[in-house]
């Protein structure tokens, strides 16, 4: 398998920009901004949880083409591409997440009943997601 069909659609997405919203549901998102490309990303995100949290393969697979798809679009709404991101995990590659990410541990993390964390909302809040660390690390609950 190849990154090539990244590519492609990385393509039809840019050519998008340019059709009639009528026409394509891209074209749609485009036309109503950032904003509703950003919420339908958000969806997509928690939909691929929620597969994820439920166990079955093949609808985490495509929930999880579906949150691809829709950060596709949000990054060439802001004129970037598949190829962006590639770099950036090739620059990563060999780098150990405890280097890159030196700054929270899971725990804090994931600590239940902290909506903010460094300033930003806890994501798993509107979800309902906590963590429980006594059990294992990191297992996930909702």
């Amino acid at each position: 398998m190849s990154d090539q069909i990244l590519r492609e659609l990385a393509a039809t997405l840019e050519a998008r920009k340019h059709a009639d919203p009528d026409s394509s549901y891209v074209a749609r998102l485009y036309a109503r901004g950032l904003d509703a490309i950003l919420k339908k990303v958000g969806e997509e995100a928690a939909e691929t949880l929620l597969a994820a949290k439920n166990g079955d393969a093949q609808h985490l697979v495509h929930e999880t083409a579906d949150l691809w798809f829709h950060t596709l679009v949000m990054l060439a709404h802001q004129g970037l591409g598949p190829d962006a991101v590639l770099s950036e995990l090739h620059r990563r590659f060999g780098t150990s997440g405890l280097t890159e990410k030196p700054a929270a541990s899971p725990a804090e993390f994931f600590q239940s009943g902290s909506p903010i964390i460094r300033g930003k909302p806890h994501a798993f809040q509107y979800l309902g997601i906590t963590a429980d660390f006594g059990h294992r690390a990191g297992a996930v609950r909702r």
